[in-house]
Parts: structure tokens; sequence; C-alpha cells
């Protein structure tokens, strides 16, 4: 009796110590909020394989009320997503996902526009000296990292246009933000393409998916200017089905806009356009809507709320490139933003690269992991349960952020990076099976 206890006790004792180390190795696949996580990766994220066709809603702590003249964005219905399915299946509202139409092909265009990118130089010349000039020579030598399976491509024609709906709703992303200048205006690598505008809400409308958009830092921009370009988008785009809106608790179905670089204007300048008392203040017109402003800098974050802005949104998607871009800070974002009646819209993206455009700048790639360092930055966003998300990006491919389906290819001079040993549909499933754990995690926040 006494050897069979001592053997009960032995396998007893192996049975707890089995289990005890089963839990250590589990939580080891626990992400952080750096980068010190991407060797282990969120493989454990599950699947979801229901799909749900209901309007998703975040309830944050209860904020403070807002300032008179100013729409509500938090409250017990802020009815931030209205899922519905489209030809590719459910999309999800409250995930945007930032949008590009500067490339060109000299079939569509008369020339490659951004394929042909110039290599940027450095600022400091002594640097700039220690790396190549030039630009890129398309179709075979493009700027960037990856090559696109659609080949280098015209954002004018309309099957690419097509293919991009496709694929965006493959994500479950429902919202396209849109890269704006005015009617006339451009990037300095670029072309206007403000009259592309109507085929991109067109082919959405034709997917089941919403567009806004992201306004760029054009030369001149300023409150007034801002304003008479939301006066522009609202009056010529307003009325389309595919014209994105978000519904406050208020009962309003606003515009939504997102403003690139929005800290080189002042705060006392955009509170002018934001704030109710403003010079020529926005609030309560016809052409009210929700101005989201880039965080950058920790301090960004009085500047946005001294600004008279409605939330704020991280873009990059170099985790340490920036205090906004950073994982680890983005709790704290959220804070402060619940204590203010503030949006905190947190930008997540696949990796970075920008090295085929500045040569320089090898010290901010972040490698994709095969798709680790994506479900990390993904899980990040979760772990601070927002009401809306978005992706960087779809298809900038100059910095490597793009989710748009990617191909392997080889040249006599180049090797581009790509999906192996994934398909190229690889982010593009990575997205939905999130976007769908993200809405469903949303539903429990609500209990």
């Amino acid at each position: 009796m006494a050897r069979l206890r001592r053997k009960t006790c032995i396998a007893l004792f192996l049975f707890i110590l089995f289990i005890f180390g089963s839990l250590m190795g589990l939580r080891t696949l626990k992400p952080t909020d750096g980068m010190s996580d991407l060797a282990t990766g969120l493989d454990f994220l599950p699947l979801i394989g229901g799909k749900m066709d209901r309007r998703s809603v975040a309830r944050p702590p209860t904020p403070p009320a807002a300032l008179p003249g100013q729409p509500s964005i938090h409250a017990q219905n802020t009815k931030a997503a209205l899922s519905n399915a489209g030809p590719e299946g459910i999309v999800f509202y409250d995930v945007h996902i930032f949008y590009t139409t500067w490339y060109g092909t000299p079939e569509m265009d008369g020339k490659y526009v951004h394929w042909d990118h110039i290599l940027v130089p450095h600022w400091d010349p002594k640097i700039a000296a220690s790396y190549p000039r030039g630009r890129h020579m398309p179709p075979e030598d493009i700027g960037s990292s990856f090559y696109p399976e659609l080949g280098a491509y015209s954002s004018r024609d309309p099957a690419v246009l097509e293919s991009h709906m496709e694929q965006i709703g493959a994500s479950a992303a429902g919202v396209l933000v849109v890269s704006w200048y005015p009617p006339g205006l451009a990037d300095d690598n670029g072309e206007p393409t403000e009259d592309l505008v109507p085929a991109v809400l067109d082919a959405a409308y034709r997917h089941n998916l919403k567009v806004t958009f992201h306004i760029q830092a054009y030369h001149g921009r300023n409150d007034q200017s801002v304003h008479d370009n939301v006066k522009y988008i609202i009056d010529r785009y307003g009325d389309h089905g595919a014209f994105y809106k978000f519904s406050t608790s208020t009962g309003k179905s606003l515009p939504l806009f997102y403003i690139y670089d929005s800290y080189l204007t002042s705060p006392e300048s955009w509170s002018e356009l934001l704030s109710p008392t403003g010079a020529h203040s926005i609030r309560g017109s016809a052409y009210d809507s929700l101005f989201i402003a880039l965080i950058v800098e920790e301090r960004h974050k009085q500047d946005i709320l001294a600004g008279g802005f409605d939330g704020m949104y991280t873009y990059f998607a170099s985790n340490g490139f920036s205090f906004g871009s950073s994982h680890h800070n983005w709790k704290a974002i959220k804070v402060f933003c619940d204590a203010n009646s503030l949006l905190f819209i947190p930008s997540m993206g696949p990796g970075y690269i920008d090295t085929s455009i500045r040569p320089w700048n090898n010290h901010n790639t972040r490698n994709r992991v095969n798709g680790r360092y994506y479900e990390t930055a993904l899980q990040a966003a979760l772990n601070v349960r927002p009401e809306m998300v978005t992706i960087t990006s779809f298809n900038e491919w100059h910095e490597g952020t793009q989710i748009e389906r990617a191909v392997p290819k080889k040249t006599v001079s180049r090797a581009y990076l790509d999906y192996q040993p994934h398909g190229p549909e690889h982010y593009l499933e990575l997205t939905r099976n999130w976007v769908e754990q993200f809405n469903k995690e949303k539903e429990q926040w609500l209990i």
C-alpha cells in the first residue's frame, strides 16, 4: 500500500507539473504592447466563421458632457458601425482603411505616376551623399519593396477599381478613407486625382462599401481652406449612397473627415473652425462634421482638444516611430480621449518598409514576420476597446503598408518582397478574421 500511495503521489505531482507548465507556456503567447513579442506572434487569434448582420455599438466610460454646439460622440448608442452584406460578404463600417488613387500608367494617364517615384534624398547633405539618387523605371522597377498582383496599375482603370473594391470587401473593412487634395492640387510626386472621386464612390457603392476623406496637407491649407474643402465635398458628394456618415448619440448623421498632419496648423486657428464660437465655425451648420486629427507627439493631445477636434487617429504603421504610433501608448491616449469626449481611432498596419523611396530610412522598417507584426498591432488595438479603427493601408505601396494582393517577382536588378509562404490574399484574410473578432468582442463590451 505504501508503494501504491508513493506511485499515486508521484503521478499526481507529475500531472500538476504538466498543467502548470502548459499554463506558463500559453502565457508566453500573450502579446505585449511593444515589439518584443513579434517572435511569438498571435497565432492564437480565433477565426470567426459566423457572420453577423447588426449594428455594432461600443460603450466607453461615461464622459463629461460635450461643449455646447458640438456633437456628442460617446453615449449609450454611438451607432459607430452598421454591418451589411456586400458581394464579398459582411463588411463593418467601424473599420476604416486608407486608400490612395495616385497611381498612373502610360496607357491610362499618359505616363507612369508614382510607380516611378524618386529616391528622396536625406535632408542632411552628408548623409544624402551616401545613398543613391534618381527615380524608378516601371514597370519592372517600381517605387515599392513589394510588387502588386495587378502590376504597375492605373487608379483610373475601371477594372482596377473593381478589383480593389472586391479585395476591400473581402477584408471586411467597410469604409475607404481616400487621400484627398482639392481640385488641381496633388502631392509632390503625383497628379491631381479629385476627378476620380465619383468613380471611387460608384465602385464602392456596388460593393456595399462607404467612402470618407483623408484631407492631405496641401500647400496653403489652413482652417479657412478646410472649411471650403468640407463644403465642396459635402455639396458635391454628400448625397451619394456610398458617402459615409457617422450617427451620433444625439441622432445626428454627420460626415467624418481625417485631417492629415493637423499639427501643422495651430490649435487657435483650428478653433476658429471647430469651436462653436469660432470666427467661421462650422458647428451647427449644414456642414457640421466629425473632424479627426493626427496625433504624432504626446503634446498633440492637448492641442487636438484645444483645437475643437472630435477625435484623434495615429496613422503610422511603424510601431515606435512616434508617440501616437507606439502601441504601448494607446491605453493612455484612450483614457485621455474618454475623459474628454473624444474618439480614439488607432491605426494598425501589417508592417513598414519605405527604403525603395527613402533608402536611408531602414531604422523605421518593421518586418511583417509572416503576418505576426500585423496581429500584434491588431491585438494592441483590441486591448484598448476602441469604437472604430483604421488600417494603414490598402495600397500605400511606397511605404510597404499595403494589404492589397502582392506576388513574388524577380528581375535582373531586383528581388521584391512577397507574402510567402502564404498566398497573395494573406493580409486580406488576416484582416477579415480580426474584424469579425473585433465586432464579436464589441458585443461583449455592451453587456
